[in-house]
């Protein structure tokens, strides 16, 4: 699996000419990040005197963090499965009427799957990031910077996953409930992920 690598290994292989992993991957990779980064605030706040107030509200929030976390680590992998999915589907052959058949199923069946995976990374970066707003605003000042660093990581997986829900829904057929069940939540998601982004830039700048 690719979330069991080592850095380096990961980098080389993203680099090579394999088409995947690539950028869902990598956009799952930087939500996980992003979530690490929060959840790090949160333990150089918990139980210091000065942060004795928020200390429990912080701490609340490490069990949402690091399922979201262990969300997107899962989603580095099912990107690459799901891409490679699409990549068979379009391989069955073609010959009869019967593989036609077969092969659409097969291509629309493997393109919803390559759409969901994404999907589900903005959506649980979005949840991250809302989260993120309360670190920053109440977290340890003195990584301020890094609760900064969380946000806009987290924002780059949203801007990123966004771009492979969109270059996978033309292969699903228009009118679906799922397509437009996708569409509203992309626009939906990018459209929350902006304010919370200026939000969280705002605090970072105010406390740097």
């Amino acid at each position: 699996m690719l979330i069991d690598r080592k850095v380096k290994d990961y980098l080389a292989e993203t680099a090579s000419k394999a088409p995947a992993p690539g950028g869902g991957s990598a956009a799952a990779l930087s939500g996980a990040l992003g979530v690490a980064l929060s959840e790090m605030v949160i333990n150089l706040t918990v139980g210091k005197k000065k942060y004795v107030d928020v200390s429990a509200e912080l701490a609340a929030l490490l069990p949402q963090l690091m399922a979201i976390r262990h969300q997107l680590e899962a989603a580095i992998d099912k990107d690459t499965e799901a891409f490679n999915l699409v990549m068979d589907a379009f391989g069955l052959p073609k010959e009869t009427d019967e593989d036609k058949a077969a092969r659409r199923n097969a291509i629309r069946e493997a393109t919803l799957k390559a759409t969901e995976v994404p999907l589900g990374v903005m959506q649980a970066a979005l949840k991250a990031m809302q989260l993120t707003l309360t670190v920053a605003e109440k977290g340890n000042k003195n990584s301020i910077s890094d609760a900064g660093v969380a946000a806009l990581l987290l924002a780059t997986a949203i801007d990123g996953a966004a771009y492979n829900v969109r270059i996978n829904l033309p292969g699903l057929p228009e009118g679906t409930p799922f397509r437009q069940e996708a569409e509203a939540s992309l626009e939906s998601v990018e459209t929350v992920k902006e304010k919370l982004a200026v939000s969280i830039a705002s605090t970072v700048s105010a406390n740097l």
